[in-house]
């Protein structure tokens, strides 16, 4: 038995520029805060670096061969700021350029569809050191570039992203310091999560002077699959924080035009708010012809139970605000990341946007798995938890869709194994096995087996 998904629906792949390119010091491209951050003793799980990542610079013809042979409709990728733009100012580089170029032209040719994200995490490092997304001059750095790049492949680039996870970038970098630039600084956070905001709405309206009318624009997010874990109101106004800061405090000022009243109030002990300015908030919300979703797992909280550490005592954490939340593991299966397996936060996000935001299309910008994969004594690489994966949530759009959700697109992350951020090359999320030693590609059973349901566009219900 089989599920058809809609004519057009777009079966796509994902990557991001400092998780697969390496060629970190060629053609002059400088660092980015990933670099920087990276190459720090302790940050990264083995000293790992993507310097080399999976050579995706030098192996882009193989790698787009690789996907026309999987049969994928779409590949979504991200631009490498310090390439096209070494200093984070000024003109373009011609041959950090030429590779995208080459890259969206091999793509054309092989018929599948370029996506492309503008900013999936790395700042160049000038940038950061003149104070980073905490500033608001890197906003309208931001859009310089955005327009750069817009000009350079608006002919032949149709669907573009400004964002990818601008929570990760501004609390995880700035707040909890587990991304790069690595610093724990609450108000900074807050500061920068409104300055990729900013960002968002300026690239916008950069790209939008520059691109033909048929481009499309969107933004992808990780919106928390947020649950409270008990009806309690005291759980239930955990959630509600929670919710606030990984999720309201995007789609407020970009769907909306205005901050959540209670997300000011949870963080007003840390800052005023004062860097919101005049007309930022009609700038953020810039109209949108999709919007991303990123999701991996459900997020589970309740109250805190324990008094909270003494300020300056316990890790850093990345919720500003929201010191009196208690996260817990989500039940049943876990992958390689100890995320839980439930696809029904995905169809919670789906409809959610669907009620919310009606009118405006949805696309699975990133979803997938990390498990242990290992080549069996044929070389084959056998992954059945991650087609389990992949088939449980292309259900959940599956039944999304039945419901009403004018869902577009799927993304699976990712094409390759890869730079797993602060988890160096510990985690594997690729279709595709690749050989960190020799650098050769091996699709795994899930390869084979989305590249089907890719072709036919039928999910096999068995």
């Amino acid at each position: 038995m089989t599920v058809d998904f809609p004519p057009g629906f777009l079966f796509g792949a994902a990557t991001a520029a400092y998780q697969v390119e390496g060629a970190a010091g060629e053609d002059g491209r400088t660092p980015s805060i990933w670099d920087t951050f990276s190459r720090t003793p302790g940050r990264v799980l083995g000293g790992d670096t993507g310097d080399t990542a999976t050579d995706h610079y030098h192996r882009r013809a193989e790698d787009v061969r690789l996907m026309a042979e999987l049969g994928l409709g779409a590949y979504r990728f991200s631009v490498s700021w310090p390439r096209v733009q070494p200093t984070g100012r000024g003109p373009a580089s011609p041959r950090g350029l030429d590779f995208y170029r080459a890259l969206v032209d091999d793509l054309l040719d092989h018929g599948v569809q370029p996506m492309l994200t503008l900013y999936h995490w790395d700042l160049p490092q000038e940038l950061e050191d003149a104070g980073g997304w905490p500033e608001r001059d890197t906003a309208h750095r931001f859009a310089d570039y955005a327009r750069l790049v817009g000009e350079a492949l608006g002919d032949r680039v149709e669907l573009w992203t400004t964002l990818n996870e601008p929570w990760c970038s501004a609390f995880l970098g700035y707040a909890a310091g587990v991304h790069a630039p690595g610093r724990t600084d609450d108000e900074a956070a807050l500061r920068a999560a409104h300055h990729l905001n900013l960002a968002h709405g300026l690239g916008a309206r950069a790209l939008r002077a520059v691109l033909p009318s048929r481009a499309r624009l969107s933004v992808a997010l990780n919106p928390a699959a947020v649950r409270a874990r008990t009806p309690s109101p005291a759980d239930q106004d955990a959630a509600r924080r929670v919710d606030a800061l990984a999720t309201r405090i995007f789609t407020g000022p970009m769907l909306r035009g205005a901050y959540p009243e209670d997300l000011l109030a949870d963080t007003a002990a840390i800052t005023d708010w004062s860097f919101v300015r005049g007309d930022d908030t009609d700038v953020i919300r810039h109209p949108l012809d999709a919007l991303g979703i990123n999701y991996y797992s459900p997020t589970v909280v309740s109250a805190a139970t324990d008094n909270p550490p003494a300020p300056g005592q316990g890790e850093p954490s990345p919720w500003p605000g929201a010191g009196g939340v208690a996260f817990h593991r989500p039940p049943g299966k876990l992958t390689a990341m100890d995320w839980a397996v439930d696809p029904t936060g995905l169809y919670d996000l789906l409809t959610r946007f669907t009620r919310e935001v009606p009118g405006l299309p949805l696309i699975v910008t990133e979803n997938g798995a990390a498990y242990d994969d290992k080549p069996g004594a044929d070389g084959a690489v056998d992954d059945p938890e991650r087609i389990a994966y992949l088939h449980a949530h292309l259900e959940a759009v599956l039944r999304a869709l039945g419901e009403g959700a004018d869902v577009r697109g799927y993304f699976l992350w990712s094409l390759l194994d890869n730079f797993e951020w602060a988890y160096g090359y510990s985690k594997r999320f690729g279709a595709v096995y690749v050989d960190y030693a020799t650098q050769a590609r091996t699709p795994k059973s899930s390869a084979r087996w989305y590249a089907r349901v890719a072709r036919t566009g039928r999910l096999p219900i068995d």
